[in-house]
């Protein structure tokens, strides 16, 4: 008995360390939110969905306003505006933050819910890493490889960032990198893809009185501690006519909001034409820089007036 516990146990320790091995690897390849949890904990930072996390680029702003940013951005599913968000993000922020910048981009659907979720149980960021991780700054994150990465462990090896950046590499910074093919024919293909998906699922979401609470009691988590802004992300005048199409109150309820809490609102979606997308919803990554950009022109401005 005592040899075979002797030997179980080598094995064990054996896996373990294959597995701690394997985990070392882990990098912006391994899947699309890894990163979020494994850099030090930010001062400056951008938060949103897939269309920030590909949209706003944080060396640009960095390079702009002479202060490190990262973009905790997910997607509409992991990273809606809710109470999931903001634990995530008490856990995400430097505790000693003091004269931060906080980037809040806003859109309809970050900010709306669909008709049949009642209970707080059944938001689709409930399944969220966001919602069982309590590690943020630890690397390798061990906690998240464990409880998030779905895939054999041998794949963070294989698909490691020194064999290649995958076609949607996470910068350490937290921005998504996207390469894809930019023909006009290929780009309009998706877009077409795209504006299907939405209009399929458009008439079920609506805004959301518990997001929209959500996204208050996230600014004024904030307030003390910096300076926020609201940035809407234009995208292509397809989706732009959807959105509007839907949720025609959703740029007032915003002004709304920046003037109760006496933010500033930028809102760059009457621009659609100003920039390139790979699908019609998310931006190429040179059309991102250039927004950003405009976003740190705009921040620069306000910081002078203020002065």
């Amino acid at each position: 008995m005592g040899k075979f516990l002797f030997k179980i146990s080598l094995y064990i320790i054996g896996v373990a360390g294959v597995l701690l091995l394997l985990g070392s690897y882990a990098d912006g390849n391994t899947d699309d939110n890894y990163m979020h949890f494994a850099v030090e904990k930010p001062h400056n930072i951008i938060l949103g969905d897939s269309r920030s996390v590909q949209g706003i680029v944080p060396d640009v702003l960095k390079t702009r306003l002479s202060v490190p940013f990262d973009n905790f951005s997910l997607n509409i599913v992991e990273s809606p505006y809710g109470e999931v968000y903001l634990k995530g993000l008490k856990r995400k922020l430097a505790c000693d933050t003091k004269n931060g910048i906080f980037i809040l981009t806003v859109s309809p659907w970050n900010l709306a819910l669909t008709s049949g979720i009642k209970k707080k149980e059944d938001f689709p960021e409930a399944h969220s890493p966001l919602n069982n991780m309590y590690f943020y700054d630890k690397s390798p994150n061990y906690e998240y490889l464990i409880r998030n990465y779905n895939k054999s462990w041998f794949r963070i090896y294989l698909d490691r960032e020194e064999a290649g950046k995958s076609n949607t590499y996470l910068h350490k910074d937290g921005w998504m990198e996207v390469n894809v093919d930019m023909n006009k024919d290929s780009v309009a293909a998706r877009a077409a893809v795209k504006i299907k998906e939405y209009k399929a699922v458009l008439n079920t979401y609506s805004l959301s009185q518990e997001r929209l609470k959500a996204i208050n009691e996230i600014i004024d988590y904030l307030q003390p501690k910096g300076t926020v802004y609201l940035v809407r992300i234009p995208t292509s005048q397809g989706m732009v006519d959807l959105e509007n199409e839907r949720f025609p109150e959703f740029n007032t309820v915003i002004k709304d909001l920046s003037k109760k809490k006496h933010v500033k609102y930028y809102d760059f979606s009457g621009r659609s034409d100003d920039y390139l997308y790979t699908d019609g919803n998310h931006m190429y990554r040179e059309s991102g820089k250039m927004l950003t950009s405009q976003i740190a022109d705009s921040i620069q401005s306000e910081q002078k007036r203020l002065k």
